[in-house]
């Protein structure tokens, strides 16, 4: 296979992820400030919205406990119609039960595309060396929605039109992917990289790798679901949607310093380095409430909370012999229960102090513990 078609192949997937996640899940951390504002929806009506969205995350990895990487081509082809049509209903005036179901039905293809792009690339596709790529589609797509927000809120925009944007923006960049991921078919295997080593290519234990990504869900969700709320409160001059890009922007090309660091310093350490950089970032709004500490904040947490999925998918593949399980699902299932324990902790710490100052400092609490845990990889 050419490295032109292993090239499109990359892309391909990381549409998909731009797509489930980009748009699908983190395009509404952007649009909330602009339905509290418009009385849509409340800050508790917001918190429920985010919980049913990753409980779906959840129910969606379970579902994809059954996917094998002969038919993940055809879920990912399933993952971008629905997200497109869950993104098209929210421009609909609905009550706010409606809306919290639809974030959790959401949730459920957001979980299908991140593993049934995983699948068909590394294992259908068998282009590990296409990781970085592949997970980086996951901050353009924030990025890229973030700034189509922006654009929408200059030209006046109402939330429902900034929903029904999105649905747009998604069905075409769906249909640009589709010829690729339909095609499915089996390429040949990636030569290894000449510089990597041996240590670090080495399977970890799966069981120790499994919890600390479920802390690691835990540890960035707070950041990832309430940083523009937190800098539209403390900023009003500055519009919230460019710090949610900059948390996007972050992360695109973090998967590539990531997976680099990974081939060289081995799953361990990469992963230390990274949660211990994710705990400073997610810790800071507290540290330095500041313009300067918000804008760090993203750049440290947008930075590392994708690299940590650059790092830990690929460690689970190699340990899914050891397990006898599905490892991608598998991890994705602690990840989605570390994202809801995340936001209701957040919402309840923040109806006693009126702040999210304690929610932040827990989360990266979660962060250090999983570093205590990876001594134990």
């Amino acid at each position: 296979m050419s490295g032109a078609a292993r090239l499109r192949a990359a892309i391909a997937g990381a549409a998909i992820l731009a797509i489930g996640m980009g748009f699908g899940r983190f395009a509404f951390t952007a649009i909330y400030p602009h339905m509290l504002k418009e009385g849509v929806l409340s800050l508790r009506d917001g918190s429920l919205a985010a919980s049913a969205n990753y409980a779906g995350y959840l129910l969606g990895a379970i579902l994809a406990m059954r996917a094998r990487a002969h038919g993940a081509h055809r879920l990912c082809l399933w993952s971008v119609a629905g997200t497109a049509l869950c993104l098209g209903v929210l421009a609909l005036p609905m009550p706010v039960w409606f809306i919290v179901t639809v974030r959790g039905v959401a949730g459920v293809f957001s979980a299908l595309a991140m593993v049934a792009a995983s699948l068909w690339l590394l294992e259908q596709r068998r282009q590990a060396r296409g990781a970085p790529l592949l997970y980086a589609g996951v901050g353009a797509g924030i990025a890229v929605s973030a700034e189509l927000l922006v654009l929408a809120s200059y030209l006046g925009w109402h939330s429902a039109g900034m929903w029904l944007l999105l649905a747009g923006v998604t069905a075409l960049a769906g249909l640009a992917a589709a010829p690729a991921i339909a095609a499915g078919g089996q390429a040949g295997p990636d030569a290894p990289p000449a510089h990597a080593s041996a240590p670090a290519l080495a399977p970890v234990a799966p069981w120790p790798l499994v919890l600390i990504y479920g802390l690691a869900g835990l540890g960035y969700i707070v950041t990832a679901t309430y940083l523009p709320v937190l800098v539209g409160a403390a900023l009003p001059n500055l519009n919230s949607a460019h710090v949610w890009a900059v948390f996007g922007l972050g992360a695109a090309p973090s998967c590539f310093l990531w997976h680099r660091l990974h081939e060289r310093l081995g799953t361990r350490r990469a992963l230390r380095l990274n949660l211990l950089l994710q705990a400073l970032g997610v810790a800071l709004p507290v540290l330095a409430p500041s313009a300067a500490g918000y804008l760090l904040s993203a750049i440290l947490v947008g930075g590392t909370f994708v690299g940590t999925v650059t790092i830990a998918m690929p460690a689970a593949q190699r340990a899914a012999g050891k397990a006898g399980a599905n490892m991608m699902a598998i991890m994705t299932i602690v990840y989605g229960v570390g994202q809801i324990i995340g936001p209701v902790l957040a919402g309840s710490l923040y109806a006693q102090s009126h702040s999210f100052n304690s929610a932040l400092l827990a989360a990266a609490g979660a962060l250090l513990l999983a570093i205590a845990v990876s001594l134990r990889l």
